[in-house]
């Protein structure tokens, strides 16, 4: 079964373009996604924005410049509906992989094989989900605990768990400076980061993208902006080879999410740095730190500074094995195809 050449329909969420550099994990793993279908012999054609960067076929969807509201919303989701049945039609795929949060306003008309991953939180997706009444409509989860806050659902598979590349052998050598990389939004709450660095005397750079949702960037102009000053500084959307450098010399990075996090790529590119994870319990995150080996857990901006504090104390070595170990990208897109080849045989059987 495994020697066939597959198609994979790979749809991307509307608002944002793939490439290495995105801010979205949902993003990044579509790229490694794209990369690892092709490597492994198969065709990969990509559904995303213009201006994404991919090695398969992408297929370019508008981009949204304007803020986006209801309407624009409602609008893109209806442009996406045209566009995903066009190219079901034109190409016949094996199996659509979506990616987009709001997946479920696009699906493909008919009721071919899909494959959903839930990126986000549970709580960010309507409750219908779980009963789509598709009977090839499969859905994903990326971590243990996200799936542990599904509800009973009989195509809800188990969980893939993500992965990150491992770029480095060695610990690079370390400089004095925090850093928070982060899509800039309430629930990450990247405005404790720059206090926590600011009651520990020291830097924070916070790096990440406002998206054009007005509650974003509501946040940045009300509760990040106010707290930046010479010592903690917002320096933007990195690229790849810059994100690596900065978490490569970071003394340690900061993660302070209040969102039920389903899995952080940030905290396992920081771990494949050797460069240890300082972090509020949300979501998948304990599942990522070991409390004490790999970085720390805490729940408040005083303890996140005493940590920074402590952080000395963590064998950068240890980091980086912990993350050749568990956090390969290897691992999960082997994942992927492998689960890919298992729901086509189950309904060709």
């Amino acid at each position: 079964m495994q020697a066939r050449r597959l198609r994979i329909l790979s749809v991307g969420y509307p608002f944002a373009a793939v490439g290495t550099d995105s801010v979205g994990g949902a993003e990044q793993i579509l790229v490694h996604l794209d990369q690892a279908v092709i490597e492994a012999g198969h065709e990969s054609l990509v559904l995303a924005p213009a201006g994404s960067r991919i090695r398969g076929a992408l297929m370019e969807t508008p981009p949204v410049d304007d803020e986006i509201t209801a309407e624009v919303r409602a609008g893109t989701h209806s442009r996406m509906r045209e566009i995903v049945n066009r190219a079901v039609d034109r190409f016949e795929p094996d199996l659509v992989h979506m990616h987009g949060v709001d997946f479920y306003e696009y699906l493909p008309a008919d009721d071919r094989l899909v494959l959903v991953t839930l990126h986000l939180p549970v709580s960010f997706y309507p409750s219908s989900i779980f009963g789509l009444g598709r009977t090839k409509t499969y859905l994903v989860c990326v971590s243990g605990s996200q799936a542990r806050s599904c509800p009973e659902c009989r195509y809800l598979l188990d969980p893939i768990e993500n992965g990150v590349p491992l770029p480095l052998n060695r610990v690079a050598p370390k400089g004095n400076h925090t850093v928070c990389l982060s899509r800039i939004a309430p629930e990450k709450n990247c405005h404790v980061a720059l206090e926590a660095a600011r009651i520990a005397g020291v830097p924070c750079l916070l790096a990440g993208k406002v998206f054009s949702y007005p509650e974003h960037r509501e946040y940045f102009s009300g509760s990040v902006e106010p707290l930046l000053d010479g010592e903690r500084r917002f320096v933007g959307a990195l690229d790849e080879p810059a994100k690596w450098r900065l978490l490569s010399s970071a003394r340690c990075l900061l993660q302070p999410s209040a969102a039920p996090e389903t899995s952080s790529l940030v905290a396992m590119e920081a771990l494949a740095c050797g460069t240890p994870v300082i972090a509020f319990p949300s979501g998948a995150l304990p599942e990522i730190i070991e409390n004490g080996k790999t970085g720390f857990l805490v729940r408040s901006a005083r303890e996140m500074a005493e940590a920074i504090s402590w952080v000395d104390q963590i064998d950068l070595q240890v980091c980086l094995e912990t993350a050749q170990k568990r956090f390969s990208i290897q691992r999960m897109t082997a994942n992927y195809i492998d689960f890919y080849y298992k729901l086509l045989k189950r309904w060709s059987e």
